[in-house]
């Protein structure tokens, strides 16, 4: 992970100020300049500052001495190596490296501040982001990471890549646990944050709902006076548990049919091929006929988020119907193609019991002149209550009449003994435990295609399920 920075050359020195960190200087430039940052040594040089942090396998501390190798002179760290000897290097020592690289974010950033939206939620970050930027630039100077940069050490980074010419940034913030969220915020102050949902992502490391959504609303708390919350009004937690900030704030709710008494609302939503229609309440004020090329209810959600965040941003509403027509989904997010007279939809990025549901309704409403077959992986992350969810899907596949269902892994196997007990025939369900099994799904897949059928591919990232349909599709 490499960035150059926005702004122009920084100084250790000025690190050191920013984080709060202590300067040991062993170089000939009084403090060393750089122009890039990374965090991986073997891309660092004379001109980049090597953040080195510690992972759950490995810790940079221990590369120090190859970055130096490399030419680098300037490392942010918790403690300088004894293996410099005679090296011309600054180092801005801290106690907590990931800590002091968001104050240092932040630092450098204070001098040209930026409108700024922030997005969380367990599913649909990046499609949000994505139709938020569609929006916002068409009328602002824009920055947003074109990658997956939403972590404690990615979404700094993006904020110090931010051109100088920028007036606007949109940035997604992911988390694993409680505290994340907060340092991103803290260093991105939004004048937008928002809460797209709550879902089971997590559950592993973070127990409950009531945890997760503790975890996403931490979002508020870098707001500034004047800001705005928009938060999924059809998600009774976000309901029932406060968001935690000093700031003079407000907060709007978002959801779909006017159901739950939301400030927007997202109505006659009309499912079809080519897309999503949809109309959008905004407080006193009614947008007609909106379009967006994804096929769900639940990216209505997404997109009725992104619009009102790019309106408090000064959107208008063209720029508002034209940014949202504009996007298409990336490769591995809902990408509906056409292959060898197939209709396959590639969804293959992550998987939760929400993404997934939402994707096999997806597939349920392809008009096909053939069958609708899911292809479908685990869910990881899921805790305690991963069988139970897993049943969940298998139940969900029964009840959308879809035609056949194969599945990878062992949660993938759950999905299938519960789409058999719940009515899915025998003979139209394969299932293989092993994740390394996908030459096997495939010829299974490649034997059950016929032109005019529709293919849904789905699991969460690890399984790599697109490899199943690129073998079948390559025989």
């Amino acid at each position: 992970m490499k960035i150059k920075l926005g702004l122009g050359k920084a100084n250790m020195r000025d690190v050191a100020m920013w984080c709060s960190g202590e300067l040991y200087d062993f170089s000939a430039q009084n403090g060393c300049d750089f122009e890039y940052v990374c965090t991986d040594s073997r891309e660092a040089d004379e001109n980049t500052m090597f953040v080195a942090t510690r992972g759950e396998r490995v810790d940079g501390h221990d590369y120090i001495s190859k970055a130096l190798d490399l030419g680098c002179r300037c490392v942010l760290c918790e403690y300088v190596p004894t293996d410099i000897s005679g090296r011309e290097a600054a180092f801005a020592v801290v106690e907590n490296s990931v800590e002091a690289f968001s104050r240092t974010a932040r630092g450098y950033r204070s001098g040209k501040a930026i409108d700024t939206v922030a997005i969380t939620g367990s599913v649909g970050k990046t499609t949000t982001k994505e139709l938020c930027a569609s929006i916002i630039k068409r009328h602002r100077a824009l920055y947003y990471t074109q990658g997956n940069f939403n972590s404690v050490i990615g979404m700094p980074m993006s904020l110090m890549e931010a051109p100088r010419e920028c007036d606007a940034a949109v940035f997604e913030m992911g988390m694993s646990g409680l505290g994340e969220i907060r340092s991103m915020t803290l260093t991105a102050l939004p004048k937008v944050a928002m809460v797209t949902n709550v879902g089971s992502s997590h559950l592993e490391y973070l127990k409950t709902r009531e945890n997760i959504a503790r975890a996403k609303l931490e979002i508020a708390e870098g707001l500034c006076d004047g800001g705005y919350l928009l938060l999924n009004g059809d998600e009774p937690l976000l309901r029932e548990i406060k968001p935690k900030t000093d700031a003079d704030i407000k907060t709007l709710y978002v959801g779909l049919d006017g159901q739950n008494g939301c400030t927007v609302n997202a109505f006659n939503i009309r499912v079809g091929e080519d897309g999503t229609r949809f109309d959008l309440c905004v407080e006193d004020k009614t947008y007609r006929d909106l379009k967006i090329n994804l096929i769900g209810r639940a990216f209505v959600y997404n997109a009725a988020f992104a619009a009102v965040a790019a309106m408090l941003l000064g959107a208008g509403e063209d720029d508002v119907r034209l940014g949202l027509a504009d996007y298409y989904a990336q490769s591995m997010r809902q990408s509906i193609q056409d292959r060898d007279g197939v209709t396959v939809v590639m969804d293959c990025y992550n998987a939760s019991p929400e993404s997934m549901r939402s994707a096999i309704d997806t597939l349920a409403a392809l008009k096909v002149d053939g069958k609708r077959i899911a292809v479908l992986g685990d869910m990881r992350e899921l805790g305690d209550d991963s069988d139970a969810m897993h049943a969940d899907i298998g139940r969900y596949v029964a009840d959308k009449g879809i035609d056949a269902l194969l599945t990878l892994g062992s949660g993938g196997a759950i999905i299938a003994e519960s789409a058999k007990t719940c009515g899915v025939a025998c003979e139209r369900v394969i299932s293989v435990s092993d994740v390394d099994g996908t030459d096997e799904l495939a010829r299974a897949l490649c034997g059950m295609l016929q032109k005019g059928d529709a293919v849904l591919f789905k699991a969460s990232r690890s399984l790599r399920l697109e490899r199943v349909a690129d073998a079948a599709f390559a025989k």
